[in-house]
């Protein structure tokens, strides 16, 4: 691509480009040889050499999908006349793999966080407010509330005094995978290294009561992680004001702490897809990718998460594996993903058909008696717990 390209194109071996540009019929692209047949909007994808029907189509030198008819070049190509299929995905693990360039620890960059031992370094000083279950809400969310920056500004060290607030805890069943995960993600939080202490809030009479989440998750009270009880301690009024003396009680103790020189080796990043657009994976994408792979050779980690939408491409990274068993482990990844998104369309499909049969019926009841329907329809993009 030149400089004052008017197209992108990510691989030599794809046969789309993709318009950086609104481009007009009839735009001469000099850089392929082509010229536009109809307007393509920017992000867009023009196709790069003529593509038969059934022919795969390739982007970032990765199949993306079939031609649903003849494509000509110069064509606009896009959902219209691209077809999604099943295809043999060669997995070939570990045989991309290329070792990360890690440099030894006394060239490794530092940054400036809060030791808090065991290896674990924090780029914040916080304290948390938790809750089991969504009853105990209202309590931590004032207890929150009261550390405003004129009573924070007793505690210069401190960021603040956040709440952490979920919908879970009750109306559920005491064990199984559900639990465990509320459970894993509530730990991870109160024993994440920006978190200096944690105070957690308990109704009292909840699936998700303080002795078993303690039991299950090896964590119990202390200095810096203390807990109240609702219905033991006399109600909403009293647990806040109870709670609000325990987080001064640990503001004192966390406002001790300073920052000092740290490796950039404790830093884990979380990458996380955002608004997706035609340009994202050609900019901001490869962007985080590059600063992540300064971040991997100086020892950090770095987490991709929303693993479903690995559906499609889990053959590219198996490929890049360290080892056939992580290879292995990616796989599962794609199928699972595969059923559920099949389950969550077969289900919508139906909540809509049956949705929309009971509005046909409202509405021509309502009709019939000069009123409005009283049943709302549901959005057809509801998405089945995915």
């Amino acid at each position: 691509m030149r400089a004052h390209d008017p197209i992108i194109r990510l691989d030599p071996n794809d046969n789309v480009v993709v318009a950086r540009v609104d481009l007009p019929a009839g735009t001469n692209i000099v850089s392929e040889g082509l010229t536009t047949l109809v307007d393509v909007s920017f992000g867009h994808k023009i196709a790069a050499t003529d593509i038969a029907k059934g022919q795969s189509v390739l982007k970032y030198n990765t199949l993306i999908g079939f031609a649903a008819c003849d494509i000509v070049k110069g064509d606009w190509v896009h959902s219209h006349n691209i077809a999604l299929d099943e295809f043999q995905k060669d997995y070939r693990f570990s045989q991309d793999y290329v070792p990360a360039d890690i440099l030894p620890p006394e060239d490794r960059a530092q940054f400036m966080g809060y030791d808090r031992g065991n290896c674990r370094v924090g780029t914040r000083n916080y304290i948390g407010v938790f809750i089991t279950v969504n009853c105990s809400a209202t309590v931590a969310r004032k207890i929150a509330a009261h550390f405003t920056p004129q009573v924070m500004a007793e505690y210069p060290n401190v960021d603040g005094v956040i709440p952490f607030i979920h919908q879970q805890g009750c109306g559920m069943e005491a064990t199984g995978e559900p639990m465990e995960l509320l459970h894993r993600t509530l730990a991870g939080y109160i024993r994440h290294p920006n978190i200096a202490g944690a105070l957690i809030c308990s109704l009292g009479c909840e699936r998700n009561n303080l002795p078993r989440f303690f039991h299950d998750t090896a964590l119990d009270v202390g200095t810096m992680l203390r807990s109240i009880h609702m219905q033991d301690i006399g109600g909403t009024a009293s647990a806040v004001r109870a709670g609000i003396d325990h987080v001064h009680a640990m503001l004192r103790v966390a406002n001790t702490c300073t920052r000092t020189p740290q490796s950039a080796e404790h830093i884990t990043i979380g990458l996380q897809c955002g608004g997706s657009d035609g340009f994202s994976g050609l900019s901001a994408n490869p962007a985080l990718g590059k600063a992540v792979d300064i971040l991997v050779r100086h020892g950090g980690t770095a987490v991709l998460s929303e693993t479903p939408e690995l559906y499609g491409i889990e053959h590219t990274l198996t490929a890049r594996a360290r080892t056939d068993a992580i290879g292995q482990d990616i796989t599962p990844t794609g199928v699972t993903c595969k059923c559920k998104v099949s389950l969550a369309r077969a289900i919508n499909r139906a909540v809509w058909q049956i949705s929309s049969k009971n509005h046909w019926v409202a509405q021509k009841k309502a009709d019939q008696q000069g009123s409005k329907p009283s049943i709302n329809m549901p959005n057809p993009f509801w998405r089945a717990g995915l």
